[in-house]
């Protein structure tokens, strides 16, 4: 750029050597003669000061060391959306095409001319352009009006992240060309709002809107949402953002809401989107959020907050309370939960229990942090959930009769799913639960409410009550002879089937084992779950192993 200076260069966003920053002053800065940008860098670090020049402020930085005084011919303004595509799409022809001569007839008259093929061929490949990406391309404007629109008709989905864009008149410029467009990112710009009445353009083919770490305000979000009248997925990753208000007549078309990384964001701001009719995916990774509550549902009800959230995304926050998962259970379409990286969840020895427990927690999730729960890993879940909390049900007024059962509401907050574990009906099919609901083609079966035989208190960590006499039996092969073996009660299932595999020749993956207590005859208990013991399972001396195959 040359030394003199517009009106408007104040606020324009301009590159010098790759690094992105916004002119805040043009003028002279004295002792030196000659014209100057004052610019407040994008990365602080970058920066000399804080916009003050021996004792004079000629601007002001939100960082003491995010300004530079800069030539003007040192900086880059960027180009236009049209000349930016051409340079990245199309093709060069070699001097030997430029120079060819063809005659074509304008009106009547025959006219000469030359690289006549090239152009047709520019106009061509541009015409057929559906998706452009233009990221870092020092994209500044729209460039001549009707330019767009008449060589780019087609274009569908647009990347102009990280360019020098400044201003959403000329986003609007570039969108009102673009009438096809359904995928607009826009990342990493720093996009001023006009300060009179709203724009006059419209975004009305669009679907998909990317604004991360574009600085944007709740106001400004709700502000360009209304020119989106179909907008269904909505991007606004780290921008420091806090809901204000709640959306009333914008954003009820979104199915996909993105408030990763804003830290300000609370419960509280989350009721304020709670009753957009159509979000089915919310994703506040990095939120700093640890706890979350529907007050309008009472013990055993659903919330009216969030009625189509079909995918809920909380990783990387500071979750550490079970209460978090317990709430879940309340959404009423919630089929999908991802978790990871918080206190409650880290990635340690705990891990396969932690995920038993949500999955046992949330009634009608079908994938946990995008592992699908089977139905047989459900049904594990839940059966070794009541039994681990069976003892605190009983002290908390749970009885095994319907008409004496009395359980305190603390418990019933504190574990929201046991009763209906312990006393309504689960639905099967095949054999497995799949569901919390009836299911065409399904078998009713009850877990029931735990019996005195499954809460017994674990025997002290001795040698001699590790080691159990057990009769091993083989219900389905009668040539098999009944085996006594001692096995210490610390031994998984996985590791029990490992033997009985060696001895009788069976594969593991073949073997499914049960047992039989001579205190319960006639009760057959599932040995379902590979990684816990015996002694979970509250197998004792003389207990009968079955196995099948």
């Amino acid at each position: 750029m040359s030394d003199t200076l517009t009106p408007d260069v104040i606020g324009r966003r301009v590159e010098v050597n790759g690094e992105h920053a916004t002119v805040r002053f043009a003028g002279v800065v004295p002792p030196v003669a000659g014209p100057w940008l004052g610019v407040e860098w994008d990365n602080p670090e970058r920066g000399k000061h804080d916009g003050s020049h021996e004792g004079t402020v000629y601007f002001k930085c939100r960082h003491p060391t995010g300004g530079s005084f800069i030539r003007p011919n040192k900086v880059n303004f960027g180009t236009d959306f049209l000349t930016a595509i051409k340079n990245r799409y199309v093709l060069e022809d070699g001097p030997e095409e430029d120079r060819k001569e063809q005659i074509v007839t304008l009106g009547n008259k025959p006219v000469e001319t030359v690289g006549f093929d090239s152009l047709m061929k520019q106009q061509s490949q541009l015409s057929k352009l559906q998706e452009v990406s233009l990221r870092n391309c020092a994209v500044s404007c729209a460039g001549e009006k009707g330019g767009v629109a008449e060589a780019c008709p087609n274009i569908r989905r647009v990347d102009l992240s990280k360019n020098l864009l400044s201003s959403w008149d000329e986003v609007i410029h570039i969108a009102d060309q673009l009438r096809h467009l359904e995928v607009l990112n826009l990342s990493e710009n720093k996009l001023k709002f006009p300060s009179g009445s709203a724009l006059t353009g419209t975004f009305s083919a669009l679907k998909v809107l990317v604004l991360n770490q574009t600085g944007i305000t709740w106001a400004e979000v709700l502000w360009c949402a209304a020119w989106c009248p179909g907008l269904e997925e909505l991007y606004l990753e780290s921008n420091n953002i806090v809901i204000s208000e709640r959306p009333t007549d914008v954003l009820q078309t979104v199915k996909l809401l993105d408030l990763s990384s804003n830290q300000l964001i609370d419960e509280n701001q989350l009721y304020l989107i709670a009753h957009l009719p159509r979000l089915e995916q919310l994703i506040l990774s990095d939120v700093g959020i640890s706890s979350i509550h529907f007050p309008d549902a009472g013990i055993g009800c659903k919330t009216s907050m969030f009625p189509s959230l079909q995918y809920l995304v909380v990783n990387d926050n500071q979750i550490s309370q079970w209460s978090f998962f317990n709430e879940l259970d309340k959404l009423p379409s919630l089929r999908a939960l991802s978790c990871l990286r918080n206190p409650l969840t880290k990635e340690d020895k705990e891990a396969n229990m932690t995920r038993q427990l949500i999955i046992a927690s949330i009634g009608q999730l079908k994938t946990l942090n995008k592992c699908e729960i089977l139905p047989k890993e459900r049904r594990t879940a839940e059966l070794d959930y009541r039994k681990a909390f069976g003892n605190e049900w009983k002290q908390a007024g749970g009885h095994q009769d319907p008409d004496k059962n009395r359980l305190s509401e603390e418990f019933l907050r504190a574990h929201r799913r046991y009763q209906f574990l312990c006393l309504s009906t689960c639905v099967y099919a095949g054999g497995l639960q799949v569901a919390d609901f009836p299911l065409e083609q399904s078998v009713p079966l009850e877990y029931g409410a735990p019996e005195d035989w499954e809460l017994k208190t674990q025997q002290p960590f001795m040698l001699k009550n590790q080691l159990l006499t057990l009769k091993i039996k083989y219900p389905d092969q009668l040539d098999q002879k009944v085996l006594e073996k001692q096995l210490p009660g610390s031994m998984t299932i996985q590791k029990v089937k490992g033997w009985l595999s060696r001895l009788l020749k069976v594969p593991v993956s073949d073997l499914l084992l049960s047992y039989e207590s001579p205190k319960e005859p006639g009760i057959e208990i599932k040995l379902e779950n590979d990684l816990q013991s015996l002694r979970f399972y509250s197998v004792e001396n003389e207990d009968c192993l079955l196995v099948r195959w």
